[in-house]
């Protein structure tokens, strides 16, 4: 079973390593699991040691959108900036892939940036790459056509599970999209019209 230990970000600093799992707790879940919801008081920081969460952000008329997925070794950052300020949560943290996580309280967040300067530097290059994923989504919706977004969705979730054929709804899709089921199954049906996927019953194969 993978640790932090064999996660590229953390191979440097084995003390850092030791007192997270020892100041935290490491929970197993199952793929669909909501780890936190919006408007949630943030208690702890997750990190991810095996699997894949996906970060979701939610409008007032239920109307979802995917924000970014956290991998291996990776952490959510709308969790540090919500819990160090003591502020209730504005995503949805859910499983893509059964996961392993580790959770560190907040109160050893603070204390972890003072004396391990690792871990500030992991907090920092952490909030530069879902700066960077954030922007992208804001280009994609901005100027990209929902047909692309939906492609590059697929070969996402493609490259995080490791397989051609993937196992989700329509709905599940548009809702990620933040688009309608009807113009998701449209735009399906025309990527298998021209060879680019297979649709089967709840799952789609990559051809």
């Amino acid at each position: 079973m993978e640790s932090l230990s064999q996660v590229a970000e953390f191979k440097t600093s084995p003390e850092l390593v030791e007192k997270l799992y020892q100041f935290s707790i490491v929970k197993q879940y199952k793929a669909g699991t909501v780890i936190l919801n919006e408007n949630s008081s943030i208690r702890s920081i997750p990190i991810v040691i095996r699997g894949t969460l996906k970060v979701i952000r939610t409008d007032d008329d239920d109307k979802e959108i995917l924000l970014y997925y956290i991998k291996s070794g990776e952490s959510c950052i709308m969790s540090f900036l919500g819990g160090m300020h003591n502020e209730s949560s504005k995503v949805r943290a859910e499983v893509e892939e059964d996961a392993e996580i580790l959770f560190l309280p907040m109160d050893k967040v603070s204390v972890f940036i003072r004396e391990y300067p690792q871990w500030l530097d992991y907090i920092f290059r952490l909030y530069h790459k879902r700066f960077e994923e954030l922007l992208d989504i804001v280009n994609a919706i901005t100027f990209k056509k929902v047909d692309e977004r939906l492609l590059s969705l697929l070969f996402k979730k493609q490259e995080i599970g490791g397989g051609k054929t993937l196992h989700i709804t329509h709905e599940q899709l548009a809702n990620e999209l933040g688009t309608a089921r009807v113009v998701v199954s449209r735009l399906l049906k025309q990527l298998e019209e021209n060879g680019v996927v297979q649709l089967g019953r709840n799952k789609i194969k990559l051809m």
